[in-house]
């Protein structure tokens, strides 16, 4: 509408102006080279607007002959890059799809038509990935690495490579290179934590949790809990050499994470070690309330050396009241009155737990009893040891499919930090075909077919660390829904 109003507006400009000659004539004489030529006003106005035109006409061509090499070069190097995009399209297909061939054509003629393009140099490597041309992908990548543009993506290329090659050095020296230059790249800070971790150079991945945090690469939450983690696995270190320096990490943890298990248990340890007692019942106390666990079990019936097993016992029924008689808290009770020779207390105590799923350690400390009071002969021991062997999981300390006896912070499989999770292991073993604990002996069967066996990693600790021991397990056939 704007654009139509101002059209009638210069109309009626032009209109004016043409009134407004007629109205005042005039003549206008032009003397050049002896010649002398005279016309009128309005005649020689329409004579330089044409000639104008023409010169502009003129112009026009000229630089249209001038312009036309660069304009025929441009023309070219627009169809050399759509001829390029093109085969970096179909070569990031033939990626995906994995067709080393169609890759390799593809990212040869994406290269040669767009040159040092970032996304060339990436399509030949990729190529040369699953070709598995492992010296052509780490030259395309090095290339990336000298292009100050394309440094960061270089450098994670290589970190991939050597990370596949199990050189862990190469690629440590790569993540804190990335690091160094992008300090917001989240691959390269995961992989130096990783690297300090492994290193258990715990201060310095205490540090690289607190630059993660403040470049906004993870959430308070995490780091808060990050923080725990690193904190207790340090404490652990310094437990034996320096006592002090280590409660007050383990009392830093567990401040940031309350349900941490092993900081509230180390915390508890250090806390009777000084002779603290009743703060390190509290933090004991705390954690239970928040997750029975055997370890603080332990813990808290230890706090005093020399006490006598009903004091322990007393302890143990302390535990039970704050967790309203949580499983954990029956376990508890049960070995402690195992010590101080109250059978059929423990026996007592134990039966909501045989009646209800038991589980292998139930069991196990049933024949500990009769062991106990009975000898190691005894027919019922070997009968609770017969059930344990049939009976269902116990929770333990598991990550990435790695199931332990005691806590670290990191996984020993993927270096993942606070990988442990006490949880009772994934049921691969079959127990569930086999039936209840004691509803056949072993061999009997059911109608069901035999299960295959296979194998469950287990971390065993021992005096140098935790350690891979391959457990015999029992896994189920997998049938379809018809069966």
């Amino acid at each position: 509408m704007w654009r139509a109003l101002a059209f009638v507006a210069l109309l009626a400009l032009a209109a004016y102006g043409a009134v407004w000659l007629a109205d005042r004539p005039g003549v206008v004489t032009v003397t050049w080279g002896g010649y002398e030529l005279a016309t009128s006003l309005a005649a020689a106005l329409v004579g330089v607007m044409v000639l104008a035109v023409v010169l502009g006409f003129i112009w026009a061509f000229a630089r249209g002959i001038l312009n036309l090499p660069e304009r025929l070069t441009l023309s070219s190097r627009r169809r050399r890059q759509a001829r390029g995009y093109n085969a970096l399209s179909r070569g990031m297909v033939a990626v995906g799809s994995g067709d080393p061939v169609a890759a390799r054509r593809h990212a040869g003629e994406a290269e040669r038509l767009l040159g040092n393009e970032p996304l060339a140099l990436l399509l030949t490597a990729q190529a040369a990935q699953i070709s598995g041309d492992r010296a052509g992908a780490e030259r395309a990548f090095q290339r990336m690495v000298d292009d100050p543009e394309t440094r960061v993506l270089g450098l994670r290329g290589l970190f991939v490579e050597a990370r596949r090659q199990d050189d862990e050095t190469t690629a440590r020296a790569y993540a804190i290179e990335a690091s160094r230059l992008a300090p917001s790249v989240t691959w390269a800070n995961e992989a130096v934590m990783e690297s300090q971790c492994a290193d258990r150079d715990w201060a310095g991945a205490l540090d690289t949790v607190s630059r993660r945090a403040a470049l906004g690469l993870s959430d308070k939450a995490a780091m808060r809990r990050q923080r725990a983690v690193l904190l207790t696995a340090s404490a652990l270190d310094l437990e034996a050499g320096d006592p002090e320096r280590a409660l007050a990490q383990a009392r830093e943890a567990v401040k940031l994470a309350p349900d941490l298990v092993p900081a509230a248990a180390l915390a508890g340890r250090l806390f009777a070690r000084r002779g603290d007692l009743k703060r390190g019942a509290r933090v004991v106390e705390a954690a239970w309330r928040a997750g029975p666990h055997p370890d603080l079990a332990r813990v808290y019936l230890d706090l005093r050396t020399g006490d006598s097993s009903r004091d322990r016992l007393a302890r143990a029924e302390t535990l039970a009241r704050i967790s309203s008689w949580h499983p954990e808290s029956r376990f508890a009770i049960a070995r402690a009155a195992l010590d101080a020779r109250e059978f059929a207390r423990a026996r007592d105590v134990l039966s909501p737990l045989l009646a209800d799923q038991p589980t292998v350690r139930a069991y196990e400390t049933m024949a500990e009893i009769e062991e106990a009071e009975h000898g190691a002969s005894s027919g019922k021991a070997r009968e609770w040891q017969a059930r344990a062997a049939r009976a269902a999981r116990d929770p333990a300390w598991c990550a990435d499919g790695l199931v332990s006896d005691r806590w670290a912070p990191v996984s020993p499989v993927s270096g993942r930090l606070d990988a442990f999770v006490w949880q009772t292991p994934p049921d691969l073993l079959g127990r569930a075909s086999a039936g209840p604990a004691h509803a056949s002996a072993p061999g009997a069967t059911n109608g069901t077919a035999a299960p295959k066996t296979g194998t469950i990693n287990t971390l065993a600790s021992g005096a140098s660390g935790p350690a891979v021991v391959p457990v015999p397990v029992t896994m189920p056939e997998v049938v379809g829904p018809g069966r």
